[in-house]
């Protein structure tokens, strides 16, 4: 017996045309008196169907992101008096993402000295930001099988999901260093 292996509008690459697509339709065979569907064939809009054996998955890395805290550090370089204006004198946030207490996102103390307000903002927003991918991934996938969602929320789902692909896809190598030279 089979079982579907891909779901509608899941994008996979379809190894015989060599290009990605979207799954458009999730097409079983079934057999008279059989409870399950013998195959599983999946129409990506390319002019037939194909079978699993045919397609891949996008890869993407499950974010790990455990747990992110918000530490202060002490400013090496600056008086307390030089940085009375900052909103917690004599200090920078570090946000760590690793359980031993480094590892993470840093910023420079003369960036930090530029707009201290900004950059704590920032800082509670990374911290932040696997709470907030939880929840994205809830709403995606608890409207996952509406149909009959309002246009706005709609649109917010299609957002989600997007920004979810962007966050777990893995990145393509860059070729910022050729178009560097060409310029």
């Amino acid at each position: 017996m089979a079982k579907a292996i891909f779901h509608k509008h899941q994008r996979v690459f379809v190894r015989p045309v060599g290009t990605w697509a979207l799954v458009e339709d999730v097409k079983p065979q079934w057999v008279k008196d059989v409870e399950e569907p013998v195959r599983v064939f999946y129409d990506c809009g390319l002019g037939r169907d194909f079978s699993a054996d045919e397609l891949s998955a996008e890869h993407s890395e499950i974010v790990e992101t455990g747990h992110w805290r918000l530490l202060r550090a002490k400013n090496k370089w600056q008086s307390d008096e030089e940085c009375a204006r900052h909103p917690h004198p004599g200090t920078f946030p570090v946000i760590v993402t690793d359980s031993m207490d480094w590892g993470g996102w840093r910023v420079p103390a003369a960036e930090y000295d530029r707009d201290p307000s900004k950059l704590e903002a920032q800082a509670r927003l990374i911290v932040h930001a696997p709470q907030l991918l939880s929840i994205a991934e809830d709403m995606a996938r608890l409207t996952e099988e509406e149909t009959d969602l309002p246009a706005e929320w709609a649109e917010l789902v299609k957002k989600t999901r997007e920004v979810i692909r962007n966050i777990s896809a893995t990145p393509e190598p860059s070729s910022r260093t050729d178009s560097a030279r060409a310029a």
